[in-house]
């Protein structure tokens, strides 16, 4: 995992922003913002909630706990009728690891299918 000071870096200039873009939006200054991408100083969690809302990622990815990017509305988000995102995820986590496998193999199938 990487550390959260990487991350925010890693998200601020995937968008092409500023340092100074950020900080304005957090409500701080550039410097500060920059101790947080250095690792100075620690996030604070009002911070952290901002950046995850504005990146569209969980909280948990900024804080290096995930590789996943997937945001709460992103987990929320309707693929089908009532059955969101985070109910799939769900599902497939209750399978048992055999069943996990035999889902990922049909995922893999239907993707390479022309």
């Amino acid at each position: 995992m990487y550390r959260i000071s990487e991350i925010i870096r890693g998200l601020r200039e995937d968008k092409d922003l500023k340092q100074a873009d950020i900080a304005k939006l957090i409500g701080t200054t550039q410097q500060q913002y920059s101790k947080y991408e250095t690792g100075d100083s620690d996030l604070p969690v009002r911070v952290l909630i901002i950046l995850a809302n504005f990146y569209e990622v969980s909280t948990d990815y900024i804080l290096g706990r995930t590789y996943c990017r997937e945001s709460v509305a992103g987990l929320n988000k309707k693929v089908i009728a009532e059955y969101t995102t985070g109910n799939i995820i769900s599902d497939i986590l209750s399978l048992n690891s055999e069943r996990r496998a035999a889902v990922i193999d049909y995922i893999s199938f239907q993707k390479n299918k022309k």
